[in-house]
């Protein structure tokens, strides 16, 4: 089978399952695992799929709608977990953290600290609800419209972040590439920015799927993202790439 018969059934493959694996795809077609390498890098390069560490996923569009809550805070997959853990590592004694409203924020709260008084700021309603009876953690809960997600991103809460100084944030977004960490919409960029604006150190929590990819909103360029934590799957080229800009990157370690 030629490259390119390969290479429309990979995008066969890939809508029917979201993910396909290099070392599957090699026995598949009865070639080596560099030729579908090669077949994958040349597809991402027409914009096709998006590469991972072993294999591909569907392209990511630049503007995708967050799914609904009851969806969007479920125990999540393990890389995302594996990054949530990490994250939570960098939790200092009597520190001052901004926490926000995605699902990957969500999965933290089973890995904060228990054994340390910490702050933390949120303009999520469920993370303020889970923490809330905490006696270890004080919890503050920013003002503003609610939005249907219980998350809060509005011009009043965005005025309201002005009023703290934090000594760590965890930001994320629809993407991370050469241009920076982006978004859905410009309000949540915009409330993303004026976070980071005001912590002394800004962790990024980014998964594969999003590793290389442009979202809608520019958030922050990379200079402004202190740390990158990402999980295992994520391309080494694409974390080489990021690197060489002098990005900070670690990979989390599966749980």
């Amino acid at each position: 089978m030629f490259s390119e018969e390969r290479k429309k059934v990979i995008l066969q493959l890939l809508e029917e399952n979201e993910r396909v694996l290099a070392k599957d795809l090699a026995k598949m077609f009865h070639v080596s695992v560099d030729s579908i390498r090669r077949d994958l890098h040349s597809m991402e390069e027409e914009g096709l799929l998006t590469r991972t560490h072993g294999g591909a996923i569907p392209l990511m569009q630049t503007r995708i709608t967050p799914p609904p809550p009851a969806v969007r805070y479920k125990e999540g997959a393990k890389t995302e977990q594996a990054i949530a853990k990490a994250a939570a590592s960098y939790i200092e004694e009597n520190s001052t953290i901004f926490i926000g409203g995605a699902s990957i924020h969500y999965m933290m709260l089973t890995y904060l600290p228990n054994d340390l008084p910490f702050t933390v700021i949120t303009n999520s309603i469920r993370i303020a609800d889970a923490l809330r009876e905490k006696d270890h953690i004080d919890c503050y809960l920013i003002g503003g419209k609610v939005k249907k997600s219980g998350n809060i991103t509005d011009a009043f809460s965005q005025e309201f972040i002005r009023n703290f100084n934090l000594d760590l944030c965890f930001l994320t977004g629809g993407g991370l590439s050469r241009t920076g960490l982006s978004t859905n919409t410009p309000e949540t960029a915009l409330s993303t920015r004026i976070v980071a604006e005001h912590s002394r150190k800004t962790i990024c929590l980014i998964g594969h799927q999003k590793f290389g990819t442009a979202s809608f909103a520019k958030v922050l360029p990379l200079s402004k993202l202190h740390l990158i934590i990402t999980d295992e799957e994520t391309a080494e080229e694409k974390v080489q790439a990021l690197r060489e800009l002098g990005s900070h990157i670690v990979a989390a370690p599966p749980i």
